[in-house]
């Protein structure tokens, strides 16, 4: 059966007036309603109004202009239902074979700096998911509309078929419905969540983003959902795997942190090596790479500046898992191309955005939800941060920076030994923070690299005094932490023993 009438209101009109024209040109009638039928009228598109067409007039403020049985019932009424036919002509209720719809812009509107309640209430849809939910129920009968990259589909499909589109193309188009319109909610209960003090809850509905090939173990099933393609693009490789992305994640994170041209090698989520130059981001892989050399096999490369040919052809010499940057020049993207194993990902401007919404993780029964820990923290100013008689020089304050840039990514308890720019051993993960001190000692010894005059971060505080002294007999001339222990004053003391500078962020930085 042919798509005879169609209904269009929407808030984003991105591609609609072509859209119309297109349903014009098929024999389609056209019902419209505020500024979508003054837009529609004003570029030559035939509108009837929907108050016209229902006989009742908007109400409050255009609150209630489309929640009206001629409406409603022209989606919802069965095509085959003998009983539905006749209350359609007793109550003289046409169908509606087509609707399409986006909703006011909620999620944009709470996203303002200062948005009132007042103004977030206002945004709230009410006609606009009734009637997508509505021709959604109805899919068997009604095309229904609500993301405006759909447009030129439906028109193809319409043009190949007669005038209708096919059910399979209804049934895709009617699940989008219920994803957005359940998102819709969610964002809307969530904003609400914030604006009260008690009773709070917490919900979630994400689209299917890609199966991936499999979680933490190839006999575990893993999917992705959400916006994932909005951050990043895969541009080469294989399909992704659960472990993927969170090297991904952890690796973007890890890298953002930094302004100079950055290079940064992991595994496993933990930082393997960081290296910053100058210009050259091949400088920055030697620093990056010498720290460990034997963990970056099958790891993750991330660089916050475009892949460069010179750099490429450095990586490609061991055996990378995922490379990660803003840009890949393109002679630089056609060498890696020749390992069809490696994935090439691209970095987008919006990744700082994912880096900041809330961490979700799974627990008993139900979820956890915390903020997100984008920055480290406690940097500004260290000199008004010293502990010490002895103040750190410029340059152990620029690598104590540089340091606790990269322990903040490193899974706790965390010891990260740098310059100014690059680590020199790493410890991560233990279960006492002496023993990860005596881990990224070792590491450096078997990198080769001297630990004189080097600087240490812990992501959190030492307990006891013997992680600073196992730091100092090393060669860390300054050490940087949050501070809070109870011991603070022996190590304080143990520092100043040994003329090590120390300063106190106040910021811890757990990582799990």
């Amino acid at each position: 059966m042919p798509i005879t009438r169609a209904l269009l209101s929407v808030s984003d009109k991105t591609g609609i007036l072509d859209f119309a024209k297109g349903l014009t040109a098929l024999g389609v009638e056209i019902l419209s309603t505020g500024g979508t039928a003054k837009h529609l009228k004003e570029n030559g598109v035939q509108v009837i109004d929907v108050s016209d067409h229902t006989k009742f007039p908007e109400l409050f403020d255009g609150r209630v202009k489309t929640l009206h049985p001629k409406v409603h019932g022209g989606l919802l009424q069965r095509r085959d239902n003998d009983e539905d036919i006749r209350d359609a002509k007793k109550h003289d209720i046409p169908v509606i074979d087509l609707v399409a719809i986006n909703l006011y812009p909620f999620e944009q509107t709470v996203a303002k700096p200062g948005v009132t309640l007042e103004e977030a209430i206002e945004n709230i849809d009410i006609g606009g998911p009734s009637m997508l939910r509505s021709a959604a129920k109805n899919h068997r009968w009604v095309t229904v509309v609500s993301d405006p990259t759909d447009y030129s589909v439906v028109l193809e499909e319409m043009k190949e078929h007669e005038g209708d589109t096919t059910l399979a193309t209804r049934e895709r188009l009617a699940c989008k419905v219920f994803q957005r319109t359940s998102a819709y909610d969610s964002a809307i209960a969530a904003f609400l969540n914030k604006e009260q003090t008690s009773q709070k809850t917490f919900s979630v509905s994400l689209p299917l983003y890609a199966e991936l090939r499999y979680g933490d173990n190839p006999h575990q099933h893993a999917a992705l959902y959400g916006n994932f393609g909005d951050y990043f693009t895969k541009l080469h490789g294989k399909d992704l795997s659960y472990t993927n992305v969170l090297d991904v994640s952890a690796a973007a994170g890890l890298v953002q942190e930094f302004r100079r041209p950055t290079v940064a090698i992991l595994k496993h989520t933990n930082p393997c090596g960081v290296g910053c130059a100058d210009e050259d981001l091949r400088e920055a892989w030697e620093k990056a790479f010498e720290t460990d050399k034997q963990a970056p096999f099958g790891g993750v490369i991330v660089t916050n500046r475009s892949m460069t040919l010179g750099l490429a052809k450095l990586i490609s010499e061991i055996f990378t898992d995922v490379i990660i940057a803003p840009d890949f020049d393109a002679d630089a993207r056609a060498h890696l191309q020749k390992k069809k194993n490696l994935r090439l990902i691209q970095m987008l401007e919006t990744v700082p955005e994912a880096l900041s919404q809330p961490i979700v993780r799974n627990a008993p029964g139900g979820l956890m939800v915390m903020d997100a820990d984008p920055r480290a923290l406690g940097l500004e100013d260290l000199e008004s941060k010293v502990k010490t008689k002895r103040p750190p020089t410029r340059e152990e304050i620029e690598a104590m920076r540089f340091a606790m840039r990269v322990c903040k990514h490193v899974k706790s308890n965390a010891i990260v030994f740098a310059k100014h720019d690059r680590t020199l051993g790493i410890g991560a993960g233990q279960m006492s923070r002496v023993d990860s001190c005596r881990i990224a000692v070792w590491k450096a010894k078997e990198a080769g690299l001297s630990l004189e005059n080097s600087v240490v971060a812990s992501d959190a505080m030492f307990p006891f005094a013997d992680g600073l002294i196992a730091c100092a007999e090393a060669g860390a001339t300054a050490a940087i932490q949050p501070g809070g222990s109870l011991r603070d004053e022996e190590v304080i003391a143990a520092a100043n023993e040994r003329d090590i500078a120390m300063c106190f962020t106040g910021h811890r930085h757990f990582l799990h």
